[in-house]
């Protein structure tokens, strides 16, 4: 190997190390109260802190020339989507590649539910089956994600459920308020 190629996957595996050690103390000993993400609604202020500290360490990591990092590989990853949505779909799968999991896309066009009539009951216990690490789902009918969640022994991520809720978004536009206005209390907020 060439000493130039060499000594970057030398620091870029320096930097892995290093960013994993300040995810690591970052997180200490918080957790998250449920494997699931379906409700903004389930998740307290310290929870929120605890995202926001992750991601502004994975904000530092995004930017760098390589930007992939071990630390979920081995893992699958099913983004079932059965609403179009290029942001939050997109979103997911790239994250999703950066923290080496395997992804895999599937579309409610592309789904047993739509060619055959399979009820979102059927389709949760299929999903269980295949025995995947983590399921992003959005789907156009409020509840589901809360639905599929209930039915599966996988985490589920909501990426929006129709007019009801979708958390991760919420997170999203919490996180830049607080990135751009320095706090969240007291701020009046419309939504246009």
């Amino acid at each position: 190997m060439h000493p130039k190629r060499q000594k970057l996957w030398q620091e870029i595996g320096e930097w892995q190390l290093d960013f994993e050690k300040r995810l690591t103390k970052a997180i200490g000993k918080r957790k998250l109260p449920s494997k699931n993400l379906v409700s903004i609604d389930d998740l307290s202020t310290d929870d929120m802190k605890l995202v926001f500290d992750c991601t502004k360490l994975f904000k530092e990591f995004i930017v760098k020339p390589d930007k992939k990092i071990n630390l979920l590989k081995g893992m699958s990853q099913i983004n079932f989507f059965f609403e179009g949505s290029t942001r939050t779909r997109v979103s997911f799968e790239l994250a999703g590649k950066n923290l080496s999991v395997d992804t895999i896309n599937v579309s409610g066009s592309g789904s047993s539910m739509e060619k055959k009539g399979e009820t979102l009951n059927d389709t949760a216990r299929t999903l269980n089956a295949m025995h995947s690490d983590i399921i992003i789902l959005r789907h156009g009918k409020a509840g589901s994600s809360q639905l599929i969640a209930d039915e599966i022994k996988v985490p589920v991520i909501s990426g929006g459920d129709g007019w009801h809720e979708h958390p991760t978004q919420a997170l999203l536009d919490l996180y830049t308020m607080l990135e751009k206005r320095g706090q969240i209390s007291g701020l009046k907020v419309a939504i246009v």
